[in-house]
Order: C-alpha cells, then sequence, then structure tokens
C-alpha cells in the first residue's frame, strides 16, 4: 500500500480528474440500487455480477483518468466480490455496509482532492489495509473482520439500529418559562411543521433534529440555553420558505445563482425571529448555522469563536440529517453509521469541541 498516494495524492490532470468524477456519480446509483435488491434476494447471480461489473468500471476508469487512489479503494474491494461472484462468501448486511462505506469514503476523497483539501481525516490507509486484509478471510470469520474494518475508519462498531427517520422527536419543553413562551415555541414549531410539508423527505425532520441538538448539549453539560436552541431548531430553515421552491427543493447540482438564493436564507430567519422579543440568542443561532469554524461557510465567512455555540450544535444536526437522506433521489437512504462517518471526516467544517458530545448521543442509539 502506497500511504503517499492515498494521504497526498497527485493531480496528474484536472480534466481527467473531473471526468472520474462525472463517471463514479453516474456509478454508484448502480452500485446503491444492486445491493438494495441484493439485501432481498441475496443470492441473485445476476445482481453480483452487476455489482462486480459496476466495480471494475470504475476501477477502469481511475486507472485511464490516473486516480491512483481510486485504483487503491477499488482493486481490493474488486476482489472481494470477485470472491462473492465465485461463491466463497457469502452476502451480508455488513458486506453491503462495507462497500457502501468505501464508496462514501471514495466520492469524499475525490471530492477533496478537486477542492485542494486534505484527504488525511478520511482514514484511507484503515480503509484500503482493511479490504486488502480482507482478500483472503475465510467466510467464518468474515463478519468480524467486516466489523473490524468498519469501526477502524468510522469510530462507531456497526450494530442493528433503527434508520435515523425513525428517531423519536422529543417534545417541546414548555415546563421552563413563562406561558408566553411556550407559545411562541409552539408557533415556531408549527412553521417548522408547515416548512415539513412542502416534501414528503422533510417529514418528522424538526423532531428528528431537536432531539439530537438538545441531547448533544446536554451531554456536553448545557453550555446553550435549551429553549433558545430548541426555538433556533425550529426556525432556522424558515428562510427557505421565501425563496422559490424548485430552487431548494432540488436534488440535482445547483447553479451559482441558486447558491447565491440559498446563501440568504439564514440571515431571512434570523431577521424575523430577532424581531420577536426574548429569542435574541436563537436568532443568532439562525444566523450563524451555516458558518464554519474555518472560515469557509456562509453567509458571513466568520470562523471560530465569532460562532456562537448554539450555531455549532445546529450546523452538526443539520449536516447529519442531510447525509442520512443525501442521495435519497437515488433510491437508498444511507445508514446513521455512513452518516456518523462522513460527518466526522468533514475537516475543518465543525467545532472539534462539539462532535465528541455529538458522537456520544449517536453512539448511544447505534448501540441501544
Amino acid at each position: 500500500m502506497n500511504l503517499a498516494s492515498l494521504l497526498h495524492p497527485r493531480v496528474i490532470d484536472r480534466e481527467s480528474l473531473q471526468e472520474f468524477v462525472d463517471n463514479l456519480t453516474d456509478q454508484i446509483p448502480l452500485i446503491e440500487r444492486d445491493i438494495a435488491r441484493l439485501k432481498r434476494e441475496p443470492h441473485d447471480k445476476a445482481l453480483i455480477a452487476n455489482l462486480f461489473r459496476a466495480l471494475h468500471n470504475i476501477k477502469g476508469d481511475a486507472a485511464i483518468c490516473q486516480v491512483e487512489l481510486g485504483v487503491m479503494i477499488t482493486h481490493p474491494l474488486e476482489t472481494l466480490l470477485a470472491r462473492l461472484r465465485n461463491g466463497e462468501i457469502v452476502f451480508s448486511e455488513l458486506l453491503a455496509e462495507l462497500v457502501l462505506l468505501a464508496m462514501d469514503r471514495l466520492e469524499l476523497a475525490v471530492e477533496a482532492l478537486a477542492g485542494n483539501r486534505s484527504l488525511e481525516h478520511l482514514k484511507l490507509p484503515e480503509l484500503v489495509g482493511g479490504l486488502e486484509n480482507l482478500a483472503e478471510v475465510t467466510t467464518p470469520s468474515l463478519d468480524g473482520k467486516l466489523v473490524q474494518v468498519i469501526e477502524q475508519v468510522t469510530g462507531f462498531r456497526p450494530v442493528p439500529f433503527p434508520p435515523a427517520r425513525d428517531i423519536k422527536p422529543q417534545a417541546a419543553s414548555t415546563a421552563k418559562g413563562s406561558d408566553g413562551i411556550a407559545a411562541d415555541l409552539l408557533f415556531f414549531r408549527s412553521l417548522a411543521q408547515k416548512f415539513e410539508s412542502r416534501s414528503a423527505l422533510f417529514h418528522g425532520r424538526s423532531g428528528r433534529l431537536l432531539k439530537l441538538a438538545l441531547d448533544t448539549n446536554q451531554t456536553a453539560g448545557q453550555p446553550v440555553d435549551p429553549l433558545q436552541l430548541e426555538a433556533a431548531v425550529y426556525f432556522h430553515d424558515i428562510g427557505m420558505m421565501f425563496l422559490p421552491e424548485p430552487v431548494w427543493l432540488k436534488t440535482g447540482k445547483l447553479s451559482d445563482q441558486d447558491k447565491q438564493l440559498l446563501h440568504g436564507h439564514p440571515e431571512m430567519a434570523a431577521g424575523l425571529l430577532e424581531r420577536m422579543e426574548g429569542w435574541q440568542a436563537a436568532a443568532e443561532m439562525v444566523a450563524q448555522h451555516h458558518e464554519m469554524v474555518d472560515g469557509r461557510g456562509y453567509p458571513k465567512g466568520i470562523k471560530n469563536d465569532a460562532v456562537c455555540a448554539g450555531a455549532k450544535i445546529l450546523a452538526i444536526v443539520d449536516a447529519f440529517e442531510a447525509v442520512t437522506l443525501k442521495h435519497s433521489d437515488r433510491g437508498h437512504s444511507r445508514s446513521i453509521l455512513r452518516a456518523i462517518a462522513e460527518v466526522n471526516a468533514c475537516d475543518n467544517q465543525f467545532a472539534p469541541e462539539w462532535i465528541a458530545p455529538f458522537n456520544a448521543v449517536i453512539r448511544r442509539i447505534v448501540e441501544t
């Protein structure tokens, strides 16, 4: 294994790299579709052949486009699937999880490579080394080895757990504060539910985000006022409702004009909230929830301590929710395990002091 090629890969030709990215975007939906079908029909030889062929095509594209890390990730995976095709091993949920995790990491790696960003946080050596070690593992010990590789890459041990959309919403807290606060929160929640009604993908979204945000805050010792945080959860995307629906419901690639419109939604929502007495802290969280600690966020590009703690929590839980639904238009809903792995792999995007308590919350979910 060439560590330098995984940690510090060279871009030989940017046009070729983009061509590989485009081809990968076309191939991964086919892989996700076939894996979803194999979960229902694990012995279907035609589906296994299709899956092998898709991985082989990605490896071939990587070689032609001179994307060495693409070859390094797909080659041992192709070897593993050849064993599946030959009947030496059997298809399982864990094998499916590893294939999808490898594809997730390949997507993140080429995106980082195209953006001149570091790949060190993606744990590609652990992934490739683990895949290579699986090449000769016998069926009786395969599941244990698959668990080890997944845990090495994600930091989480795969166990049965419910999908993200089944997380029970946490009821709004009205015990604290006056009747006016309770009435405000009830109104904010009704607005959030109106937003959710615009798309079936958003159903139950506010409840999921609220539980994750409040649990993360509580795990960290509750440094953020939970009532202000609750209001921010309900209100953070209300600004979307003032934009054309084709923009914020779009599942494909956004144009520069679309992005410019979307970048205005935090300040729209915050502008409404800050005009309501007693919710200034929540308004600040809403205004900053798309800022990043490295300054690459929007709308103001502030960073580090300039971003309030509540906005940092909201950024993490909002990203986690987005990743669990990412590519849902392709027919595959991501598991909690791969969603948390992707959030943890977003180097410098999220506040490190909040990643640990958030991970603890997710760990309780997956180990329950």
